[in-house]
């Protein structure tokens, strides 16, 4: 049977064309520029194929176009096709109210209303599926642009750590020359002068390597030297080195040595002393004065996992994991005062994003817990450095250490370390 749909479509098409583009002028914006009068005649030609073949591909193909050739969003105009679509289903309907008698409107109306209700379906699908992509290819294009702009600042830093080195070597070598002129004259007024260049120098170097190690780790070009290191021994010289630290803000610094392994792993010796340094160096920073840090080890198969504990001013949820980034700040940096051992003295934002390299570099992980951020409560924080009990392949000349006795002092801390031990410059 000849559908009454079509027949009348054909018969007013012009009408219903021109009724359409009126209709849609005044709010369609944009979206008028994919409906205008070629799109509209279409999309009645395609309703009324629909129609005649008892087939909704037709008007398929229309609404596909419309969504293929749909503008770019913007802020001032609207964004979706169903309330196109929603105006030429009223138009529709209107015009057959008011040019066809009753007893035909009605077969009609049900015929296009059929059609029309499938049309909303397929253009909402299809237009979310185009949008999901745009946003996919919105995603891509801002993830492109984030890594670039994270390569250039990683280049930046790294060409920016060269070059400060060159200046920094030319003010130590004067400075040395300096104080060698004055020889022994402790008595000299410059030597208080001398002692503070020294010390901007010792801490301008610092920052430098830190800034280069960062550089390493972004490229993937930081090497590890790996040796037997035993982790009580490192711990002993971080906490020989941050003695002073400890004294100045009150502090105590507690290492149960008894929960870490008496027996060696195959690591970087210097490597691993910057985590510990880093961490418990942190760990002091935003524990206020009088508070206590503790550090202990658990082992767990083929993993020590060693655990440092503070009394501080804890970090927020938000935060647990930023603290790791490169250059991150926690709280506002306008009230930090510089400093190494300050309490909540500011830096450069690298040591525990340096920590954290490292310690992925061998194969492990670090992380934070803490209850939240309390200046007043201090609820503390706990960092867990991951380390893999590695031992040396077989047949390697340094098996023979890792098959000694694990106990061989005892099971006892090591002696102290004092101020002729072996240490690292570096990091002094």
């Amino acid at each position: 049977m000849k559908s009454k749909l079509a027949a009348w479509i054909n018969d007013n098409m012009e009408r219903l064309v021109e009724r359409a583009a009126h209709e849609l002028a005044p709010s369609a914006g944009a979206l008028l520029r994919q409906t205008a009068i070629d799109s509209i005649r279409a999309f009645y030609e395609g309703l009324g194929k629909a129609a005649e073949v008892g087939d909704n591909i037709p008007l398929h193909a229309i609404l596909l176009d419309w969504v293929e050739a749909r503008s770019a969003p913007t802020e001032e105009e609207p964004t979706g096709l169903l309330p196109v679509l929603a105006t030429l289903k009223r138009v529709t309907w209107d015009e057959v109210m008011s040019s066809v008698p009753p007893q035909d409107a009605l077969e009609i109306l049900r015929e296009s209303e059929g059609i029309l209700t499938d049309a909303v379906i397929f253009l909402g699908r299809m237009e979310g599926e185009a949008l999901l992509g745009d946003m996919r290819r919105e995603l891509e294009r801002a993830k492109r642009e984030i890594e670039h702009l994270d390569k250039s600042k990683s280049n930046f830093v790294s060409v920016a750590a060269h070059e400060l080195k060159t200046p920094l070597t030319l003010i130590e070598g004067y400075t040395d020359m300096l104080r060698s002129s004055l020889g022994s004259d402790d008595s000299s007024h410059l030597q208080p002068m001398l002692s503070g260049i020294y010390k901007g120098i010792k801490r301008l170097r610092e920052i430098i390597e830190d800034m280069l190690d960062v550089s390493q780790i972004d490229t993937g070009m930081l090497t590890l030297h790996m040796q037997p290191v035993w982790l009580r021994r490192l711990l002993e010289l971080a906490e020989f080195e941050l003695e002073e630290a400890i004294i100045e803000r009150k502090q105590t610094l507690t290492v149960d040595y008894e929960t870490i392994p008496a027996r060696p792993t195959m690591a970087d010796y210097e490597r691993l002393y910057q985590v510990f340094f880093k961490v418990l160096s942190n760990a002091i920073k935003y524990t206020p004065d009088g508070g206590s840090i503790t550090v202990r080890g658990r082992e767990l198969p083929g993993f020590v996992d060693v655990m440092v504990s503070d009394t501080g001013i804890g970090i927020a949820p938000e935060n647990l994991q930023r603290i790791f980034d490169k250059f991150s700040s926690i709280g506002d940096i306008a009230t930090h005062s510089s400093g190494k051992i300050k309490f909540k003295g500011g830096g450069p934002g690298l040591g525990l994003a340096i920590a954290k390299g490292i310690i992925e570099a061998h194969g492990g992980t670090i992380w934070a817990e803490s209850p939240g951020y309390d200046e007043e409560k201090c609820p503390g924080s706990t960092f867990h450095i991951m380390i893999p009990m590695n031992a040396p392949p077989p047949g390697d000349h340094l098996a023979s250490i890792f098959e000694a006795d694990d106990d061989d002092d005892g099971g006892k801390r090591p002696g102290r370390a004092g101020p002729d031990a072996d240490r690292h410059d570096n990091f002094d």
